[in-house]
């Protein structure tokens, strides 16, 4: 629908199914549930996950002032929230941080880990270090393909997978064939088996020049694997570096190369910021968390909008 009859529709819609509060996700469907809470009188919750098309423009920008003022507008990290603040001009009383929940997966069983092991080919005895998201630009793949020649001098048995699909591939795989890596790094496209690569895994590692809070950090700490990441966004405040895995800048392939060497080298290291990422993410990250969290905030909003 290209006009505003569109709203009325959404409304007629809320009165049918006795709709009490719209949780909206992400730009558009923000500004959109932020016009029909308007004119419907219904509260809206407004989360935002990432830092991306809302402040390039002034119009966006003032779209999402206008709706932190009607909404009750969530963040998922401080880093969110400071970023919207400043380049919103949104008050950070407006602005909640709920953090985002993966639930505890249920563990592959062994013969699932030797089988994919199998599929994919990784050599017995190898060490395997590997990256869960998308091929694009954000995610800085590049600069850890960079540091994998630093990483193999002193841990030559390592293998890297990569996890997810996207318009980098071909570049990616062209870097990877420049650096005469083709035996040792492997993309393994969209996966539907995260739960079993992850527990294949040495070390997780996700190199992003920008990120909000991300899933794939929470799900490889919730399943027990040290985590080096870049200190960029919402990281910081799920690894806890040197206690459970290690932050590096972004762009930086030799620190995230020498990081890795650290823990491939030292697994009692690597055990411990495992042990410890599991239980922090058991504690603070998990989807019955986040549930809970969005649940009283529920009741705030419907309490103060009766």
């Amino acid at each position: 629908m290209t006009d505003w009859r569109w709203a009325l529709r959404f409304r007629r819609l809320l009165d049918e199914e006795h709709v009490d509060l719209i949780h909206a996700h992400e730009f558009d469907a923000n500004v959109q549930g932020a016009f029909v809470a308007a004119i419907s009188g219904i509260p809206l919750v407004a989360t935002v996950h990432g830092k991306h098309y809302f402040w390039e423009k002034w119009r966006r920008c003032l779209a999402y002032r206008w709706v932190s003022r009607q909404a009750t507008m969530v963040a998922v990290s401080e880093d969110l929230k400071q970023f919207i603040v400043e380049n919103v001009g949104a008050s950070p009383e407006r602005i909640t941080v709920l953090y985002n929940g993966v639930d505890v997966p249920m563990p592959p069983t062994q013969v699932e880990v030797d089988a994919c092991r199998k599929e994919l080919r990784l050599p017995h005895g190898d060490q395997i270090v590997g990256v869960v998201g998308n091929l694009y630009p954000v995610k800085g793949h590049q600069y850890l393909i960079e540091g994998i020649p630093a990483v193999l001098k002193k841990c030559p048995n390592t293998s890297f997978i990569f996890a997810g699909r996207g318009q980098l591939e071909k570049e990616l795989r062209d870097q990877v064939h420049r650096l005469g890596l083709d035996e040792r790094v492997h993309f393994l496209g969209l996966r539907q088996d995260i739960s079993t690569i992850l527990a294949l895994l040495d070390v997780f590692v996700l190199p992003s020049l920008s990120e909000g809070l991300s899933m794939a950090i929470l799900e490889a700490m919730m399943a027990g694997k040290p985590v080096i990441a870049t200190r960029v966004g919402g990281n910081p405040e799920i690894v806890l570096d040197g206690e459970t895995g290690f932050l590096v800048p972004p762009r930086d392939s030799q620190t995230l190369a020498d990081q890795l060497v650290t823990l491939l080298t030292n697994k009692e290291q690597a055990a411990q910021f495992a042990a410890r990422g599991k239980r922090r993410a058991e504690g603070q990250f998990s989807l019955q968390t986040m549930v809970h969290a969005y649940q009283s905030l529920y009741d705030k909003c419907l309490r103060s909008n009766p």
